[in-house]
């Protein structure tokens, strides 16, 4: 029997909780996670590719081995389908924090089933406590000098607090 490969796309700047608990539930789901980066040119994303890709690593690794998966981290910049056929994947997993995320993972889906019907697209909710959060929303609270040691590992939120110290 071949491995269960499981593609999780994201930009990841930074990475959160809500994040962890998508990998730990992907990572009981296959035998190999591939966190994958997307890195886009118009973007100027807070940490670069390589920093994120660290930073997972650190925070996914023992999350992966403790659920008996193997972890890469890997970035790309063409369509997911595309990214996740070139690992072998025979999924693509989404998280989802309530009914806007749906709505657009619905139609991301569609389409990804459109372009490439050998890998499945699988939706994974979040827990009430990881719903809210954001990267985004994390990145405002840190750069505003607030706490977010409640919303990313603890890896992150030292990561967080020196880059935005040296602004």
């Amino acid at each position: 029997m071949s491995a269960r490969i499981a593609f999780y796309p994201g930009s990841f700047d930074p990475p959160t909780n809500g994040h962890v608990e998508v990998a730990r539930a992907a990572a009981r789901l296959a035998d190999r996670l591939v966190v994958a980066v997307g890195v886009h040119p118009g973007k100027t994303p807070l940490f670069s590719a390589p920093e994120r890709l660290e930073l997972l690593r650190a925070v996914f690794a023992p999350i992966a081995a403790g659920e008996g998966a193997e972890l890469d981290c890997v970035t790309f910049d063409d369509l997911v389908v595309d990214a996740a056929r070139r690992h072998g994947a025979q999924l693509i997993i989404r998280g989802l924090r309530d009914g806007t995320d749906l709505d657009y993972e619905m139609q991301m889906a569609g389409m990804n089933a459109t372009l490439a019907p050998d890998v499945q697209t699988v939706f994974l909710p979040a827990s009430p406590i990881a719903r809210p959060i954001t990267a985004t929303l994390v990145r405002q609270i840190a750069a505003m000098g607030g706490d977010v040691s409640a919303f990313v590992p603890a890896a992150v939120k030292a990561r967080l607090t020196e880059r935005l110290a040296r602004r």
